[in-house]
């Protein structure tokens, strides 16, 4: 019912919206493979962004979320839960005590029945449009599962939801871009080495910045960055000095 419910969304419901309102753009598509599991990470700007990216891929791409989103009652607890399902939402028990073993286990049930998962290792949003330090989920994700980490740059999707957040018209490119595969021989046998996956998910980072241009901010997470700014506006101060991208 949900592989049904996501080709649904993409193809009638969902997808061609996003087509008549947006102008997307794929490179590096041959760096997709046509079976078989990966882990797709992304740069993560917009709420659009796991709406863009599996529009243009050919594949089914599972994303996790809080089981939140499919247990509630009534007619938006269906609502909810057709439109998770729909959109390739991966469902994660978030009352486990670790919810990162929580996420670890779903992650694994996903890829080792040889689909695709993808994941955002800044682990939030970005608050001003710069690409933050990566957590090592997705690393340690695909050392245990074996599978290719492809990065994925996507840029345009901040611009697009405050475009249609504001009703105004004309199509924004929204372009979604794959690396090359990251080879994981050399982490071989590392698994459960912290080391090996901080070094992963910087590499990994560093190609996702490749592909986007942002700003990388190697050493801050984009969950602390967003504290610090939550600090200054309770302050009254205004020191942000530059825009918001993407924060909807």
């Amino acid at each position: 019912m949900t592989t049904l419910l996501y080709w649904l969304f993409k193809y009638v419901l969902i997808g061609p919206f996003l087509k008549l309102t947006s102008r997307p753009v794929i490179t590096g598509q041959e760096h997709f493979p046509e079976k078989g599991a990966a882990l797709l990470a992304g740069n993560h700007q917009s709420v659009a962004d796991w709406l863009f990216t599996p529009l243009v891929l050919r594949r089914k791409i599972n994303f996790l979320a809080k089981s939140d989103y499919f247990t509630g009652t009534g007619l938006r607890g269906m609502l909810s839960r057709w439109f998770f399902a729909g959109a390739g939402a991966y469902p994660i028990d978030r009352t486990d005590a670790d919810a990162a073993h929580a996420a670890l286990t779903a992650g694994l049930e996903v890829l080792s029945s040889g689909q695709v998962l993808g994941m955002y290792p800044e682990g939030t949003r970005s608050p001003d449009g710069r690409l933050f330090r990566g957590k090592t989920g997705p690393a340690r994700l695909a050392l245990r599962a074996g599978v290719p980490i492809i990065p994925v740059g996507v840029i345009g999707t901040g611009e697009y939801v405050r475009k249609i957040s504001r009703f105004r018209r004309g199509p924004v490119e929204v372009r979604v871009m794959l690396g090359e595969p990251l080879d994981m021989a050399p982490w071989a046998g590392r698994e459960g080495d912290r080391d090996a996956e901080r070094e992963i998910t910087d590499e990994v980072m560093r190609r996702i910045q490749a592909l986007t241009g942002q700003e990388y901010v190697h050493d801050t997470y984009g969950a602390d960055m967003k504290k610090r700014y939550e600090a200054v506006r309770k302050s009254g101060h205004n020191l942000l000095d530059r825009p918001v991208e993407g924060q909807r």
